[in-house]
């Protein structure tokens, strides 16, 4: 078999060899293989792209793209018992009627090349989120959670000047992924059990930056110890980086008034709708301090005087600390943001209100304990972990003959979301996640639990 001749296409610059050879050799590299080293080799595709044969008009492109549009459907609430990370929660009208106004709905991002009251809007979103967070600096929010959280590590190392990270308790893997490659080669992060012991002994080397918590973990737990992970990564002279469900702050104290440096999430439970796959966006926050917030490289949006007495306007602070300001030379490169999903989030909470904030949490925490309560009646079903408090995500134990991954597609049959398998990939794992919202009412629950009851008899 002859070699493959490297082809030059019209359209793609550096399939040109000469193109291709002296881009690489601007940024250092002796080939593409060395290039795209840091990709995992798990992740690369050895052979070309499997394509069908190309279609010859747009029409019959359309119609192509309309049939497989067609295959998806749209699932009820109360039909879909999925969360860990992504939930369902009602929006209000008024969410979607100002993030579509023309303003705001842009091609790129919600950024208009002109304000329209964009800044203000980011900003009102920004106070909001800061009073239900009990801080005082909110950034715009970057791409979604995973990068807050990776951010705000980032931003802890080089506040500290250290290199460690210390991952505590059950953290979502796809958050854990991304943490992990984002900190590569600045940072060493290591995985701990949500154990005080665990924490204060990989602490004593005195050379960790941050400690990293979750106030409800991956599995829906809140964490009874939280407050203690903190303290002793103030002992240590470490940073506490705490995580939360910014929708349970209505019912559940906020981290910065437990110690907290910094508090990350995600925007989307708050008024933003799941949209396969996307409707995320992360939120950075902490107090004044000077020194933290010379680290954010996000955008923050303030007040500022302008030229009539009296009249204030809303623009960037402190923008040269920005990798926009910078470019190459900037601390962290933070690029795409989702200030669409800053604008809902915003209009969520204005509609809320603390009122309604801790209705919905306490809403949620009552479906989240009756849930469990009932489906645990289920013979040859129990709870993974039935002393802890949860809020929406939960984890239960299957004790007959059935792995989690066939409870959850027997479930799928019927016509019901949940069980996802909770052992990563392990074919014989025994564990299934299962998560509740204000949306699921008794019925809803007593379905499912009707449905695992003929599942696993």
């Amino acid at each position: 078999m002859s070699a493959r001749v490297p082809r030059t296409h019209p359209y793609v610059p550096n399939s040109a060899p000469e193109v291709r050879k002296a881009m690489l050799a601007e940024v250092g590299a002796g080939s593409v293989e060395e290039f795209y080293a840091d990709i995992p080799a798990g992740l690369r595709l050895d052979r070309p792209l499997d394509l069908p044969e190309p279609l010859h008009s747009e029409a019959e492109l359309a119609a192509h793209l309309e049939e497989l549009l067609s295959r998806n459907t749209a699932v009820p609430p109360g039909r879909s018992f999925l969360g860990a990370g992504c939930y369902r929660h009602h929006v209000p009208a008024v969410v979607d009627e100002v993030v579509n106004r023309s303003e705001f709905l842009t091609a790129y991002a919600g950024e208009p090349y002109e304000d329209h009251g964009r800044f203000q809007a980011l900003w009102e979103y920004q106070s909001l989120m800061a009073e239900l967070l009990d801080v005082e600096v909110v950034n715009v929010p970057t791409y979604d959670g995973f990068q807050a959280a990776a951010t705000a590590l980032r931003m802890a190392g080089r506040a500290t000047g250290r290199r460690r990270l210390l991952l505590v308790g059950d953290i979502d893997p796809d958050r854990l992924s991304r943490i992990g490659d984002y900190v590569r080669g600045v940072h060493d992060p290591e995985r701990l059990p949500a154990e005080p012991q665990a924490v204060r002994a990989a602490l004593a080397g005195g050379d960790v930056a941050a400690v990293y918590a979750q106030l409800t973990d991956h599995s829906g737990r809140v964490d009874p110890q939280l407050p203690a992970y903190v303290e002793l990564a103030h002992e240590a002279g470490a940073l506490a980086v705490v995580h939360v469900n910014p929708i349970s702050l209505g019912v559940l104290a906020p981290p910065a008034s437990l110690g907290a440096d910094l508090t990350c999430g995600d925007l989307q439970p708050l008024g933003i709708h799941p949209s396969f796959g996307g409707g995320n966006a992360g939120f950075i926050a902490s107090h004044d301090d000077p020194r933290l917030v010379a680290e954010y490289p996000s955008r923050l949006f303030g007040l500022a005087p302008t030229e009539v007495p009296g009249e204030y306007g809303f623009g960037d602070v402190a923008y040269e600390r920005t990798s926009f300001a910078l470019r190459e030379e900037g601390k962290e490169w933070v690029g795409t943001a989702a200030a669409l999903h800053g604008i809902a989030a915003g209009v969520y909470l204005a509609l809320m209100g603390p009122h309604g904030m801790r209705e919905i949490g306490e809403t949620i925490l009552a479906n989240t304990a009756y849930a469990r309560a009932r489906l645990a009646e289920v013979p040859g079903v129990e709870l993974a972990d039935p002393e802890a408090v949860h809020f929406a995500d939960f984890t239960l134990r299957y004790t007959g003959a059935l792995t989690a991954a066939e409870i959850s597609a027997a479930l799928l049959e019927r016509g019901l979301h949940a069980g996802t398998p909770a052992g990563q990939g392990r074919t014989d794992e025994r564990e299934g996640r299962y998560c509740v919202t204000e949306l699921h009412t008794r019925a809803d629950i007593e379905n499912l639990a009707t449905a695992l009851e003929e599942i696993v008899k």
